[in-house]
Formats: C-alpha cells, structure tokens, sequence
C-alpha cells in the first residue's frame, strides 16, 4: 500500500525525532502518538478523510483548530487536555518545517495557535487523619491486600506520579539504613526519594509475599494486576477508590467526593509544606522542574496562612468596648459625624 507523506513524518517524528534528538520519555512519546491517533479519528469523522489519505497539504491551521473544538465540544476535553493534544501537534509541526519547506508557512501558522488558559481548580488533597484513615482499609491478612497497602503508602510517602509508581520496578528501591527509591519522572530525569521505616516495613513484606525480593525478579513491575501484568493508570485509580469509598463509608468528613491518584501527592506536598519543609525541598521530592510549581501549595493552603498570622499576631489595634453611635441617639450621631 501506498503510503502519504503524513505517514512517513509521523513515523519518523515519533521513531526517531523524539527519541533521539528530543530525548523524550516513554510517556511523552505515547502521549503525542496518541494526539495523533485522535486526529486521525477526527479526520475520518468529521471531514471524512480516510486514513490512509491523509497528507500534510490537508493540515491546515483553520483544521487543526476545529480539531482543537472538537476535543473540547465532542469529547468533553478539558482546557489541560486540549493544551496538551496542542502541544504536541507543535511539536510536530516544529520539526515539519525544517523537513518540508515548501510547507513552511502553514507550519508557521499552526505553531502560532494559542494554548487555552487552565483553569483555576482547587487541589484536592486528605488531611493527615484522611490518610491514616484511607491506609486502614486494604484487608493485609490477603496478598491483593498487601499489595494495595504497599502501593497507596508508597504513592503518598514518595509523593510520586501515577505513572512514576506504575514504572517502578523492584530494582529502583535501595533497602539500607537510609533507603531510597529511585523514581524516573518527566523528561527521563531520576530522582531518589529517602523511604520511611514504616514504609519499607510494607514494602518489604509485599516483596517477599510476591517474590520480588529475588534477584531474577529486579526488573519485574513493582505493582501488578490479577493476570500478572503491570497496573495501568485505570487500574490505580480503581485501587484507590475502592479504598476510599469504604473509608468515606466509615467517616465522610475526612475523605472528600473526588478523589485521585494525584491527590495522594497532592497531600503529601501540603504535609511537608504544613511541617515546615522550605519549598526547594517539596520541589526535589515531587520533582518539579521549577520552585514555582510547587509554589502553588503555598498559596493554597489557607488554613497554614491563618494559622500563622495567629501565632505571630500581636494585639495593637485598640479596641472599643462599644460604637460610639451605641452610647446616643443613631440620628444625634449621624448628624455630628
């Protein structure tokens, strides 16, 4: 079969662009191949290009953008997820207009597409009590049970990504006086994590109710399913729920309606924040690239802030026992103000 021009430079961008001249992560590259699968979908869709036609001629700025609305209208993306499927498509267009100059205008156009502004959502985030409350629910006399301890503390104490902790494998965690955990986050960056006693406790116990503890087993995934294969991020996000609609069951006020895998690290940034733990820290353990993403839990978090003023708040403003309008008529007061 014939194939387009779009077919060879998508296959050569996600191949070998991103790969190698990029050094995307795995992550990244099945994000924006996935990008690319949804507008492939829309194309067949909406403007009835089948995909083995599709051309870069066809890609015009003005059919991005209506693929752009018809995330959001069609599929009910949010304005994250449409900045993301953006991000992508510029970054495809990006090496396009050094590969096929005669298309270099349209690139041009394409990049120049605005990202949407995000919105404003509150974190969502357990108090300390919620936590000890969320952990008290997998049954551990069980091995599913063992395993969905481990990794939902694991999740927390770490403060790690869903995928981080989906990646992880047996190798990645150092069993010493100090342990560690060895976390590949965004952009293949690691970073180690210090582990605490209690949590290597669980941990350990689960390696060895499940093997991982043998050498053979190192590069196995951490967390695995009912049939023996890695978790995926669904996979996590039923764990979790599972645990918190039975903990929500025994005390509603702690556990809040929505709840996500990213909650967890959600708050164990507020934690470390609420503890005292300067940013720069919070930043190196949630692997933040910059201070200023983490900055957010500091402007979140209210109750800290009143808290704080509190403690440090010294009584200077006198203080009338009464208004003097209170003491006379409120008319007489009004016509000597």
């Amino acid at each position: 079969m014939k194939t387009t021009d779009f077919a060879q430079h998508i296959s050569f961008f996600l191949s070998r662009h991103l790969p190698n001249q990029k050094g995307a992560s795995k992550n990244t590259i099945n994000s924006y191949r996935d990008t690319f699968v949804l507008f492939l979908h829309f194309a067949e869709q909406t403007k009835k290009i089948p995909r083995n036609r599709l051309t870069i001629k066809m890609m015009t700025r003005e059919m991005v953008i209506e693929f752009l609305d018809w995330l959001q209208n069609t599929r009910k993306s949010s304005n994250v997820t449409r900045n993301t499927r953006l991000a992508a498509i510029h970054s495809f267009f990006d090496y396009l207009q050094y590969e096929n100059l005669e298309n270099i205008y349209e690139c041009q156009r394409i990049k120049a597409i605005k990202y949407k502004r995000k919105e404003n959502k509150s974190i969502n985030y357990l108090s300390i009590d919620g936590i000890k409350l969320l952990l008290k629910q997998p049954d551990i006399t069980t091995s599913k049970g063992k395993r969905d301890l481990a990794l939902l503390s694991l999740m927390y104490d770490s403060g790690v990504r869903v995928q981080e902790v989906i990646d992880l494998t047996p190798s990645a965690i150092n069993i010493q006086k100090q342990s560690t955990i060895r976390v590949v986050g965004k952009g293949n960056k690691a970073r180690l994590i210090p582990l605490l006693n209690a949590q290597v406790k669980n941990l350990v116990s689960y390696l060895i109710e499940l093997g991982l503890n043998k050498p053979q087993a190192g590069e196995y995934p951490l967390f695995n399913n009912g049939r023996n294969e890695m978790l995926t991020r669904a996979g996590v996000s039923f764990i979790l729920k599972k645990y918190a609609i039975m903990a929500r069951n025994e005390n509603p006020v702690l556990i809040p309606e929505t709840i996500s895998p990213h909650s967890l690290r959600h708050s164990k940034a507020m934690h470390l924040l609420q503890a005292g733990v300067p940013l720069i820290y919070i930043r190196d353990i949630l692997g933040h690239v910059s201070v200023q993403t983490t900055e957010i839990y500091a402007r979140i978090d209210t109750k800290h802030k009143f808290e704080i003023m509190q403690n440090i708040y010294v009584d200077i403003v006198p203080n009338e026992e009464c208004p003097k309008w209170q003491n006379n008529d409120i008319l007489t007061w009004l016509k000597s103000f």
